[in-house]
C-alpha cells in the first residue's frame, strides 16, 4: 500500500454498523456494536476470495444489534456473496459469538486448538449462581462486604449467553502456518497474555497486520486472571509477545480488533512494555508503604476510580500484576484474616 493510500486509510471515519471501509485491495474493515461502555465496538474484517466468497475475521457478539449489523453488511458491502472460512483470533465473546452461526450458514471455522477448546468449555460451563470457586477467587482478591455478598447473589455472566454455539469440528491453526485470503499469503503468529494462543495475521508482502487485541492503539489489552487458573502469570506472555514482535522490524498497517487501523508498531509496542513496566514499579512502591491486596492495589495500577461496571476486568488485570511481581520474586504473600492475599514488597537481596 502507498503511503498516500495509509494516510487514507488512518484518516477514515469509522464504518458505521451495516457499512464497511476497504482499507487495502480486498480486504473490508466492519464494525460492530457492543452493549459495554467505553469499549462499544469490535471491529472485523473480511477478505475477498473471489468466486469461493469472503474469509470473514472474528465475528462479533451473538446479540440482537450483532446479528441485526450482520445481516445489513451481507446484504450491503458484501454483496450477498458468502462467508466460506471464519479464522478467530481468539476466544473472547465478541470475537468468537457469532461464528457458530457463519458455520451453520456453510462457512468452515479456523482457530488455535486452544481458541476452540477453550470456547467450546466455556460455552458448556453454565452456572445460575457464583460457584464456591468462583467466590474463593474474589475472597483471594480482597473483595468484600457487600460487593461480594451482591456479587454471590447474583447470577454470573454465562459465556454462552452471547455465543452461538460452537461448532463441534473446526481447522486448527499455528505458530508458522500459512494461508492466502484476500489475494495475499499470510503467516500464523501467536501471542500470550489477552488470550492463549491468540491468533495473529502477517501478510508477507511485509504490508498488513491483522492483530486482533493481541496489539490496540490508544488503549492495552486487557492482561487477566480468572478463576479457571488462578496462579497464572499472563502478563509474562504478553511481554515476551510484544518483546518478540518488536524484534521483528516490522511497520505494517496494523488492523487492530478495537479502535482504528494505525502504522508504527514497534513504537506502540515499545510504549505497551513501558506502561506495564511502569505500573509493577508503581504497585512495588506502594507495597514499600504498605501491604496490599490487588484489589487494593487499584489506586497504584489505575490511578483513577473504578466503577461497578468495569470491577471485574480491572481485577482480573490487579491479579495478574499481583501475580507477576510474586512470580518474578518481587512480592511476598501471605493469607489476612478475610482469606485474601496481602502483598507486600521484597526485600532487596
Amino acid at each position: 500500500m502507498s503511503t498516500a493510500a495509509a494516510h487514507q486509510v488512518e484518516a477514515f471515519e469509522p464504518p458505521e454498523p451495516g457499512t464497511a471501509h476497504a482499507v487495502a485491495d480486498g480486504i473490508l474493515w466492519m464494525r460492530f456494536p457492543l452493549p459495554m461502555r467505553g469499549l462499544d465496538h469490535v471491529n472485523l474484517y473480511a477478505l475477498d476470495d473471489g468466486a469461493d466468497g469472503w474469509t470473514l475475521i472474528d465475528t462479533g457478539l451473538d446479540w440482537p444489534s450483532g446479528r441485526e449489523a450482520w445481516a445489513a453488511l451481507h446484504a450491503g458491502p458484501l454483496g450477498g456473496r458468502p462467508v466460506h472460512r471464519v479464522i478467530l483470533t481468539h476466544h473472547h465473546p465478541d470475537h468468537i459469538g457469532l461464528a457458530g452461526q457463519r458455520v451453520d450458514e456453510g462457512a468452515a471455522l479456523y482457530a488455535t486448538r486452544i481458541a476452540w477448546l477453550t470456547g467450546r468449555m466455556l460455552q458448556l460451563d453454565r452456572q445460575e449462581t457464583a460457584t464456591p470457586e468462583q467466590i474463593a477467587f474474589r475472597q483471594s482478591a480482597g473483595v468484600k462486604g457487600e460487593r461480594l455478598e451482591t456479587y454471590r447473589s447474583e447470577r454470573p455472566f454465562n459465556f454462552a449467553d452471547c455465543v452461538a454455539a460452537i461448532p463441534l469440528g473446526y481447522h486448527a491453526l499455528g505458530e508458522g502456518d500459512r494461508i492466502i485470503a484476500g489475494g495475499r499469503s499470510w503467516h500464523i503468529r501467536l501471542g500470550e497474555g489477552h488470550a492463549p494462543a491468540h491468533l495473529t495475521l502477517w501478510s508477507e508482502d511485509g504490508e498488513l497486520l491483522i492483530s486482533g487485541d493481541q496489539v490496540l492503539p490508544g488503549i492495552s489489552p486487557n492482561i487477566g486472571v480468572y478463576p479457571t487458573e488462578p496462579e497464572a502469570d499472563p502478563l509474562s506472555g504478553w511481554l515476551e509477545t510484544c518483546r518478540r514482535f518488536a524484534a521483528l522490524g516490522a511497520d505494517p498497517l496494523v488492523l487492530p480488533g478495537h479502535k482504528r487501523p494505525f502504522h508504527g508498531l514497534g513504537p506502540r509496542l515499545v510504549a505497551l512494555i513501558e506502561n506495564h513496566s511502569s505500573a509493577l514499579s508503581r504497585i512495588e512502591t506502594a507495597l514499600s508503604a504498605s501491604p496490599l491486596t490487588a484489589v487494593g492495589a487499584f489506586d497504584a495500577l489505575y490511578r483513577r476510580p473504578i466503577g461497578d461496571g468495569e470491577f471485574g476486568l480491572a481485577m482480573a488485570e490487579a491479579i495478574a500484576h499481583m501475580n507477576h511481581l510474586y512470580r518474578a520474586g518481587r512480592a511476598t504473600r501471605r493469607r489476612d484474616a478475610d482469606g485474601a492475599w496481602l502483598y507486600s514488597a521484597a526485600e532487596s537481596p
